[in-house]
């Protein structure tokens, strides 16, 4: 019996052992920050969905992908191992039919224990749990990107009483995962005030004060500011407006965490929802070719 488990035990680490051979033979995914918008982009994706779906398909296909949610808030890191996710319905008072979406992604239970890894390894404690589902943040854009849902998805939580520096550091822990075939897709909003939304609102800009923080990011991205990003609340114009909490913008230093350089990044203008939801997006080299690839894509873009 001992020999039949040695077997199998060393068949495994043959298995793994290959496969991270594998997802390390080709260009690091890149990470990327999403603004998800309102549920009901599930319905209609305009522009914003179009975009999603053109940036996954430039993509090398993942071999999982972790989702950094805004909607899934805990105190201290949590990584789901679910093996076969629910689609979390995380809000109320909109149409019957986005309740019937579902996004029936298998889970990546495998993936769980390396970010846990990976976390305590740079000192951030780190938990697991079982049976955790993907909330809106994760399947609205999802939906776009890979609408197959065959690819392996999970998620990992933010921490909305800890600092933006803190997700940083995550983010930074967790480079490793581009290199292993893993897509990092940290999911909130680049502005969140829902008290200002203006629902019957059309066009594409926002109000004045969106479209100066907006700006402000951008410009600090591209210059690879990390300190003034980090000190947001206290140097962005209108950042307590802009975001009267943290929650919906930590994702975003998540992965200007696993970036190496932000300014290695392309910038996808998204327009403005709703008076006051700025929909950019961010990719973020991870690598040397990524790097090369992306700077490619944006020339090209322009």
């Amino acid at each position: 019996m001992a020999s039949i488990q040695t077997t199998a035990i060393t068949s495994e680490v043959t298995h793994m052992n290959s496969l991270a051979q594998a997802t390390r033979s080709g260009p690091n995914l890149p990470a990327l920050f999403v603004s998800h918008g309102a549920p009901t982009l599930a319905l209609d994706p305009g522009r914003t969905g179009r975009s999603w779906q053109m940036l996954a398909q430039r993509l090398p296909r993942p071999r999982a992908i972790l989702v950094v949610s805004a909607h899934w808030e805990t105190a201290l890191p949590r990584v789901s191992a679910a093996q076969r996710p629910p689609t979390i319905h995380d809000f109320f008072g909109f149409p019957q039919a986005l309740f019937e979406i579902e996004y029936p992604a298998p889970g990546a239970p495998d993936l769980a224990p390396r970010v846990k890894e990976l976390l305590t390894d740079a000192g951030l404690s780190c938990t697991i749990e079982g049976d955790r589902g993907l909330d809106h943040g994760a399947w609205v854009p999802l939906l776009s990107m890979y609408p197959d849902a065959d690819i392996p998805v999970t998620q990992l939580s933010i921490q909305p009483e800890l600092d933006p520096r803190h997700h940083f550091r995550m983010g930074q822990a967790l480079r490793p995962l581009a290199a292993e075939g893993v897509l990092i897709l940290a999911s909130g909003s680049l502005t969140h005030n829902l008290r200002d939304v203006r629902w019957q609102s059309v066009g594409e800009r926002g109000e004045p004060y969106v479209e100066g923080f907006r700006e402000w990011i951008a410009a600090r991205i591209a210059g690879g500011a990390i300190e003034e990003l980090l000190d947001y609340r206290s140097l962005a114009p209108d950042a307590r407006r802009a975001h009267p909490t943290d929650d919906h913008l930590l994702p975003l230093f998540v992965a200007l965490g696993a970036a190496p350089d932000a300014r290695q990044s392309r910038r996808v203008d998204n327009g403005v929802t709703l008076g006051v939801l700025a929909m950019d997006a961010y990719e973020f080299a991870t690598g040397v070719e990524a790097g090369a690839a992306l700077t490619g894509a944006a020339a090209a873009v322009a």
